[in-house]
């Protein structure tokens, strides 16, 4: 029997600032949480989270609690998607990660990028690097196996 969770969806909207961006984790990960299969799903999808909202916050908004990060959260039975935003220009997505044969991070910026990277199967930058797609495919539970 496959997991039929029809597809849900909710749409968050935080200050700028890195003092706002623990609240906002939280408010995401309690409408998130009730999906997990597993406590590894959900550290990685916290983790990525937490690495996507303090980039918006620092590099994007410039830590400025006046600019606001707009976030996306859509659920259904094959994957978690997250969307965030951030007002700020972008980045040179290629030139932020530079890795080795091995997937070390040879660059002084970027560890944050490989992480979500290692954890999330699908990341995504639009907008010239103002907003990411986290997309974490759902765990099957083992008793559907």
């Amino acid at each position: 029997m496959k997991n039929s969770l029809k597809r849900i969806s909710k749409e968050f909207a935080f200050p700028g600032d890195s003092e706002s961006m623990v609240a906002a984790r939280e408010l995401v990960m309690d409408f998130i949480r009730p999906h997990f299969s597993g406590d590894l799903e959900e550290i990685d999808v916290l983790v990525a989270l937490q690495e996507a909202l303090a980039n918006a916050a620092l590099h994007g908004s410039q830590n400025d609690r006046s600019k606001t990060i707009h976030c996306s959260v859509a659920i259904d039975s094959s994957a978690f998607t997250i969307s965030i935003r951030d007002p700020g220009p972008g980045f040179d997505v290629e030139g932020a990660t530079q890795a080795t044969k091995a997937g070390a991070n040879v660059t002084t910026h970027g560890r944050g990028i490989c992480l979500m990277r290692s954890l999330i199967d699908e990341v995504i930058y639009r907008h010239g690097g103002a907003e990411v797609q986290l997309r974490k495919l759902r765990a099957v539970p083992s008793s559907v196996a």
